[in-house]
């Protein structure tokens, strides 16, 4: 049985997998996504370039049978890549820049199949549209904690879905890791979707 090693500690993303039947082991690659060299990249470019990363950092450690997802998300918005806010002053200024308005969520995907040796990226993007928030709603979902730590500072499956009145693309890209993507990545290096269920 191929045994699916995901690279992150995003409880999203374990999630995500979890809902289609697939239990991965999670080893969390600890790469510094805000590191001064990666500064010169498109958002688009970023997450390709830290999915990758977070695969390498961890297929060390991974058994030889293993198929090692590592996956990055960030936020474009009129350009720029908006990662996560951290503080809630910088959570607070990035709800209020994104009430009303439309960005990009950026996913990228980094699949490594230790066994053929064969390594794969992909990115998807999704495009998503914020209602306009008031000021009293902007300091309640600030206050959850929730946008803190997470890109561009919103959730789709959280407390901001509320905010979110329209999408264009894979709802699941938008969360963390493309299950449709995923299936495309894993039928092209010759295994079927099921035989990565753990059943």
């Amino acid at each position: 049985m191929v045994q699916i090693i995901l690279a992150s500690a995003s409880p999203s993303r374990l999630r995500l997998l979890e809902s289609v039947g697939i239990t991965p082991s999670i080893l969390v690659s600890g790469v510094d996504e805000d590191a001064s060299e990666f500064e010169s990249l498109s958002p688009a470019e970023l997450v390709i370039a830290l999915a990758i990363l977070k695969a390498h950092t961890v297929k060390g450690k991974a058994p030889v049978n293993s198929l090692v997802i590592g996956c990055d998300s960030t936020f474009e918005f009129e350009g720029k890549s908006l990662g996560k806010p951290v503080t809630k002053t910088k959570a607070i200024e990035r709800c209020k820049q994104l009430s009303g308005k439309t960005g990009y969520l950026h996913t990228g995907h980094c699949l490594i199949d230790l066994r053929q040796e064969i390594e794969l990226s992909e990115r998807s993007t999704a495009k998503v549209q914020f209602a306009q928030m008031t000021d009293a709603e902007i300091i309640d979902y600030v206050d959850s904690d929730e946008p803190l730590n997470v890109a561009g500072g919103f959730t789709l499956d959280g407390l901001s879905a509320p905010f979110i009145t329209k999408i264009e693309g894979d709802p699941s890209g938008i969360i963390g890791l493309s299950l449709p993507l995923l299936r495309k990545m894993i039928i092209s290096l010759g295994y079927s979707w099921p035989e990565l269920k753990n059943k």
